[in-house]
């Protein structure tokens, strides 16, 4: 399969999460995709952990945040670019992009003070697409 070239920034569809379209960052330096998630809780239903948080549901002026509750599939400490370590949820979740539509883990966390609502990182990138850095939304333009 040949890779798809992405910019550095794009719009990804998480249709199980309900977002149609929000714009990311690619982070090579990520090993997992992270997006942002207000009030976050965790609970257990039975032997299965869940999550329940607000996300973001849409973009405009302000942010459209929407509950969700999302079986957790494990915690990660993750270290973030100030060194700060923190464990997060992490879910499974389709992604959509190029059309092209495929299973990628996220982790929960607040990014309200970063200038993206998700991360695309290199768990979900790898064997798919090579980044343009010098490029942005190469698959809205693509659909066009």
């Amino acid at each position: 399969m040949m890779k798809k070239c992405i910019g550095w920034k794009e719009h990804i569809s998480l249709p199980e999460l309900g977002i149609k379209s929000l714009k990311m960052k690619t982070d090579s330096g990520a090993a997992t995709s992270s997006l942002h998630a207000e009030d976050i809780e965790i609970y257990r239903k039975g032997k299965k952990t869940f999550v329940r948080c607000k996300i973001v549901h849409e973009v405009s002026d302000e942010l459209k945040l929407k509950k969700i509750d999302h079986e957790v599939l494990e915690f990660r400490t993750i270290k973030s670019s100030n060194s700060m370590a923190e464990r997060r949820p992490v879910i499974e979740t389709t992604a959509v992009l190029f059309g092209e539509k495929w299973v990628i883990q996220l982790t929960l966390t607040d990014r309200s003070l970063m200038g993206f609502q998700m991360l695309f990182g290199r768990q979900a990138m790898k064997g798919r697409f090579t980044i343009d850095p010098a490029k942005s939304f190469l698959a809205l333009k693509k659909i066009k």
